[in-house]
């Protein structure tokens, strides 16, 4: 019987059973370990004949354990995939993609809407390798147009980082395709419970883990995602080449999240959507980024490309981003911080600076705060920016 995402979430890591008593624990443990023995020379033998021929057979406790297999598993389940290799960040996760598909002399086209530490990486270490980085409007320019002979990989984030701008990514997987260009793409927006862009076209998923996953704001964790064998070749042998590898700790603290995740996201977007239609109530609120919302440019692409929300959102502000500060510091409810996908609610003054390369963002010399709507009640959350509005200057 093929079982419902939900339930196979629940029951992937599951402890087996101890033959000799006939008891288990209801969660797999965290399996702490840097070395294993091994019975006899035949025994290490036959385990590096298997790692020979494709299979993940450990003989050192950096490629992980049993909970780490578990945690693979689970973003295979999520995002559809067929291989995974897991990272200690999502930014490691986007490191092992980038440097697995692409060597000196390549060129890799990037959507301008990414996680604004991918230009990082490309000033930092891509150009000292001697890999050629350019950026593209996803919903303007002529993606196949700025294909290059050296072009091996498109990369994406859909939604885009900071305004959450819906990328057709069909449309865009099929251009890749056409020319031999892979396509990866930075899923942890959806994190493969409500967006899977392996089934849309994409050939690698990235995901931080460390947010919507976990759920709980306290491990740092990255996934990269497959279906290919030869692009999973490639990733491993990046990712054991990097030495990456994450505590086992973290490994079980991700399993122990993704339990709850059936309910946590749609709760989230519930109460996203609930603010949503507060802030559109308000004059100081010029504009609300989130596909989910029925005014967002991006809300037909989300309705046939996604499964559901989150609580991200952005908005821009009838103010100068200096003005917008008190607004901020007004919040009770709302850390300021920069991450999301936790339980909490978070928010974070955007610096103008950040949206200097977005295309997509057209209200110049306005504030833009970014949202992480939690789960706290919706009507608390309401009152709270209601009272916080009042302090722009």
């Amino acid at each position: 019987m093929a079982h419902h995402l939900d339930t196979r979430l629940l029951h992937i890591g599951s402890a087996p059973f101890d033959p000799a008593s006939g008891t288990a624990p209801v969660s797999l443990p965290a399996v702490r370990t840097s070395t294993l023995r091994f019975e006899s020379l035949n025994a290490l033998e036959k385990t590096i004949a298997r790692r020979m021929d494709g299979e993940r057979a450990i003989t050192y406790g950096r490629s992980g354990l049993d909970t780490h297999r578990a945690l693979e598993d689970v973003f295979m389940q999520l995002e559809g995939g067929t291989y995974c290799v897991l990272a200690p960040s999502g930014m490691a996760a986007i490191n092992i993609a980038f440097l697995g598909l692409l060597q000196t002399g390549d060129h890799v086209l990037v959507a301008d809407c990414v996680y604004g530490p991918v230009r990082n990486l490309d000033r930092a270490l891509l150009k000292g390798l001697g890999i050629e980085v350019s950026y593209f409007a996803p919903g303007q320019d002529d993606v196949a147009a700025l294909i290059q002979p050296n072009t091996k990989v498109i990369y994406v984030e859909s939604p885009g980082s900071l305004l959450f701008e819906m990328i057709d990514l069909p449309a865009l997987a099929e251009i890749a395709h056409e020319n031999g260009v892979l396509l990866v793409a930075d899923n942890t927006w959806g994190s493969g419970y409500i967006y899977r862009p392996l089934a849309l076209g994409a050939d690698v998923s990235v995901v931080a883990g460390t947010k919507y996953v976990a759920g709980h704001s306290d491990l740092m964790l990255g996934a990269v995602i497959a279906k290919d064998e030869k692009v999973a070749a490639r990733l491993h042998s990046a990712q054991y080449a990097m030495g990456n590898s994450i505590s086992a700790d973290d490994a079980w603290l991700a399993l122990r999240g993704v339990r709850t995740m059936s309910v946590r996201m749609p709760q989230h977007a519930r109460n996203a959507l609930e603010v949503c239609a507060f802030l559109a109530t308000r004059p100081e609120v010029l504009r609300i980024f989130h596909p989910a919302w029925h005014k967002d440019p991006g809300h037909a692409l989300w309705q046939r490309d996604c499964t559901g929300s989150n609580g991200m959102l952005s908005i821009e502000l009838a103010c100068t981003p200096e003005a917008a500060k008190p607004f901020v510091d007004a919040l009770t409810l709302f850390g300021i911080g920069f991450s999301w996908g936790g339980f909490e609610s978070l928010v974070q003054w955007v610096d103008p600076g950040a949206l200097a390369g977005h295309a997509y963002w057209t209200g110049k010399g306005h504030a833009v705060i970014r949202l992480h709507i939690g789960l706290e009640s919706a009507q608390d959350l309401i009152e709270d920016l209601a009272q916080a509005l009042g302090h722009i200057k």
